[in-house]
């Protein structure tokens, strides 16, 4: 772990807020972007170990956003982990499409999220 920084892109200060505080507790040191473009914008300043990417955004989807990371050689190869309120059958494709470490569903499970940040890192 060792201070390893996440990068959490979700709108909601509650999530944000949770996922802060669950990575930092366990050693990670997170950053937050609230938007699809504040999260490109961040990745290409500080490129992250890992990134949890709700999928609803306000401005860019999160598809579209791990679409452009994964097109990018700078930063292709960061894992990223979808954050989703709905999981159907759509996002899963999503999740397929632009090979994304996992999907989990919200609210979160705290020690399943930590484990899928274990097995990408």
């Amino acid at each position: 772990m060792s201070g390893k920084e996440i990068l959490i892109v979700d709108d909601e200060i509650v999530t944000q807020n949770m996922l802060k505080t669950a990575l930092a507790n366990a050693g990670y040191a997170p950053i937050v972007a609230a938007s699809g473009a504040e999260a490109i914008r961040l990745v290409n300043e500080r490129v992250p170990s890992l990134i949890i990417l709700d999928i609803m955004l306000p401005d860019i989807d999160g598809g579209e956003v791990a679409s452009l990371l994964k097109k990018d050689p700078k930063t292709k190869s960061i894992p990223i982990i979808f954050l989703s309120a709905l999981i159907s059958e759509a996002e899963e494709k999503m999740a397929a499409k632009y090979d994304v470490a996992c999907l989990l569903s919200k609210p979160f499970n705290r020690e399943k999220l930590l484990n899928e940040i274990k097995k990408c890192l």
